[in-house]
């Protein structure tokens, strides 16, 4: 299958890479790993003025409405050039608020959030999966108990059971492998947005956008890591020629570069897959999301779930192949590199685990055969 965007994408994406490349993203990372996040909001507001935010903010509230192509396209290069911040979380935050039904919580929040003056993060605790977050991986910062960057975020939006809340403090902060997303677990409690049985539909929508938004960064993470390690293969010398010319090393990135060439046309299939969906939901019911067992909100589930899995185990498969390629600076936290490979790692169990996505597609896929 073949996703070929328009030019008006192209360039959006050639902008944003441009945008980036200029600021140094690599020390914004570090300086938020030590809760500086002076550069890291720099950039967030840069973001905001070229409307990447907006995309996913309704266009009564200052967005452009909700646009998973161009999500997909943004959070590619976000995850190319390794943006720190909870920029997943604040668009799922978005999605959450515009889906609920009560325009009340949206009128105050969105605006913001599409002008950049509101960096929000997102924890779901309904439904079947959760996780714990350490030393083991990142699974908190999804459906679980965790939420990324809870302690410099402007709000913190809990769903849990059928209500909404805004979080009014927090627990202490956990580590992830990687160390720019700081994990807290929000406190027991605060100001009630909503509830109902349109936050249990709601926070289904935002979790697939979450996920969604999670394997297109993850996709962004893996080509910066494959680009970085066919530069440093064709520079290292051994036995006095390139590395990159032996056969091992030369097969070793070409099962890398194949695995993320698969993710791409999910990760983008995926956003299509929303984008239809968002088009029927706002036909049939206003903008208020499919329930549960329409088959549209299956499909989409599936969607998202096959392109999470894909592009998370890419990513990972390129990290793997950039550690061992790099040799032993590979292990080193002073080069630039291990801010990907780490972030690879966590995104791979970000808003669903591979096991949990692989059996959310074989599940739909078996319930799809046995009705039919």
């Amino acid at each position: 299958m073949t996703f070929l965007l328009a030019d008006e994408q192209r360039e959006f994406g050639r902008t944003l890479d441009r945008m980036l490349g200029a600021a140094d993203i690599a020390g914004a990372v570090r300086a938020w790993a030590v809760d500086d996040t002076g550069p890291g909001r720099k950039v967030w507001q840069r973001l905001a003025d070229l409307g990447v935010f907006a995309l996913g903010v309704p266009e009564e509230h200052a967005g452009t409405g909700f646009l998973p192509v161009e999500l997909a396209v943004s959070f590619v290069e976000l995850g190319r050039h390794g943006v720190p911040g909870p920029v997943v979380e604040t668009v799922a935050a978005a999605a959450l608020l515009r889906r609920l039904g009560d325009p009340a919580p949206g009128a105050r929040w969105l605006p913001g959030i599409a002008a950049g003056s509101h960096l929000v993060s997102y924890a779901d605790t309904y439904g079947e999966t959760g996780g714990t977050a350490g030393a083991s991986g990142d699974a908190g910062a999804g459906r679980g108990p965790y939420a990324l960057d809870a302690h410099t975020a402007d709000a913190t939006f809990v769903v849990t059971g059928d209500r909404l809340l805004r979080a009014t403090g927090r627990g202490p902060v956990q580590p992830s492998l990687d160390p720019a997303r700081r994990l807290a677990r929000p406190a027991d409690g605060g100001e009630v947005l909503a509830s109902g049985p349109a936050v249990r539909s709601a926070s289904r929508h935002a979790v697939d956008v979450a996920a969604f938004l999670t394997a297109a960064q993850a996709l962004g993470v893996g080509r910066r890591l494959l680009a970085d390690t066919v530069t440093y293969v064709r520079q290292r010398k051994q036995f006095g020629v390139a590395v990159g010319s032996f056969q091992a090393v030369r097969h070793r990135l070409a099962d890398a570069l194949v695995a993320l060439e698969f993710a791409r046309p999910l990760v983008f299939g995926a956003a299509v897959a929303l984008a239809t969906a968002e088009a029927g939901a706002d036909g049939r019911r206003g903008g208020v999301v499919a329930a549960e067992g329409d088959g549209s909100a299956a499909a989409v589930r599936r969607e998202v779930a096959a392109a999470k899995v894909a592009a998370g185990e890419a990513a990972y498969g390129a990290a793997r192949a950039a550690l061992q390629l790099h040799g032993a600076i590979g292990y080193t936290d002073e080069l630039d590199l291990s801010l990907w490979i780490r972030k690879a790692r966590a995104l791979r169990t970000a808003w669903g685990t591979p096991s949990e996505c692989r059996a959310r597609v074989l599940a739909d896929h078996e319930r799809h055969i046995f009705y039919q």
